[in-house]
């Protein structure tokens, strides 16, 4: 009986991995197909402001925003304007711009990456040599990827900077949440994050002169589809799939979703696919299995390691630093919102 109940613990979180990368996916296809003949503005203000409005009135019945302290409020709503308001601009401007989705899920993809490196430090962690080859094997994936899409195409490479700034985004983000010694409840994070974005967009849109949303059905259904499916279905299998299998192999989960977009943006959008993309791809696996043996190798020599704590260790802000350097996944890399 047992061995059955293992099985379908298994299978659930198969099931629901499964769905995580195909949610977050969907993310980067409709910014990609909602927004031929729409301003990109217009469908993110319509998809943040309704759900702001449902999770408003949801965390307040609860009493999950009413229990937010003032200091949790403000970092959380900075941290929003990075990790949603700044992420999925730049997103649906890259993708606008004409890069193609599984290249710009592939720039998101390698952020753990860059946060393991370049944030470490930053919270003055130590930095394996792991870490950094698998950055560099990561970087050279990402050139190539970038190199083929740039074959034969007239998108300009500059636009190859918003998924730069996307990702820079998220980096911000996680620093910021990672610093941070005021929390608040999932319910509560996510509120604020999409209220706070919500306020954002509209402020944006209203001044570009983006804000009025046409009234044609297929738009309203994007922007449905926008809010449920990739906000708040990925999100909470997000935090889900953190509680079941640990951040070391969503991190993991998180790179599947760029192979993934690319090729349903060939399938659905004519997208170029070559052997280079392809080589890409592949030694952007390489570099995040690099960094994924190291964390998950020191991790098990953390916890084999005894360790003596003195009354005020609780503090110890290497133990809150987050997964990536340190092996303890305490809080995960801030994340969009799929796209």
């Amino acid at each position: 009986m047992s061995k059955q109940i293992g099985l379908l613990h298994v299978g659930v979180t198969v099931l629901a991995a499964t769905a995580f990368v195909a949610t977050w996916s969907s993310g980067f296809l409709v910014a990609a197909i909602a927004t031929v003949e729409v301003s990109p503005l217009t469908l993110l203000v319509w998809r943040f402001v309704p759900l702001a409005g449902v999770l408003l009135v949801l965390g307040l019945a609860t009493g999950a925003v009413r229990e937010v302290g003032t200091a949790a409020l403000r970092r959380q709503s900075v941290i929003g304007l990075f990790a949603q308001f700044g992420y999925c601009v730049f997103v649906y401007a890259a993708i606008t711009a004409g890069v193609a989705t599984g290249t710009v899920a592939l720039i998101d993809a390698v952020q753990p990456l860059v946060v393991a490196v370049l944030v470490g430090p930053l919270l003055g962690l130590r930095v394996r040599g792991a870490q950094w080859a698998g950055l560099l094997v990561g970087a050279v994936g990402v050139l190539l990827v970038v190199r083929s899409q740039l074959e034969g195409s007239a998108t300009q490479p500059a636009v190859y900077l918003l998924p730069v700034l996307a990702m820079s985004c998220l980096i911000v983000a996680t620093f910021l949440q990672r610093r941070s010694d005021a929390h608040a409840g999932v319910l509560a994070t996510l509120t604020i994050h999409v209220v706070v974005t919500a306020v954002a967009l509209v402020v944006l849109a209203a001044a570009t002169g983006t804000l009025t949303p046409p009234a044609s059905t297929s738009f309203w259904l994007a922007a449905a589809f926008a809010a449920a499916v990739p906000t708040l279905a990925a999100y909470g299998l997000y935090w889900w799939l953190l509680r079941r299998v640990g951040i070391t192999a969503l991190n993991a989960l998180l790179f599947l979703i760029a192979p993934a977009t690319a090729a349903a943006g060939a399938v659905l959008l004519g997208e170029r696919l070559t052997a280079t993309t392809l080589a890409g791809f592949v030694l952007c696996a390489v570099g995040v299995t690099i960094v994924l043996t190291s964390e998950s190798s020191a991790g098990s020599a953390d916890v084999s390691r005894p360790r003596s704590r003195s009354a005020g260790s609780e503090n110890d802000p290497s133990d809150d630093a987050g997964g990536w350097p340190t092996g303890r996944p305490a809080r995960p890399a801030a994340q969009g919102s799929g796209g």
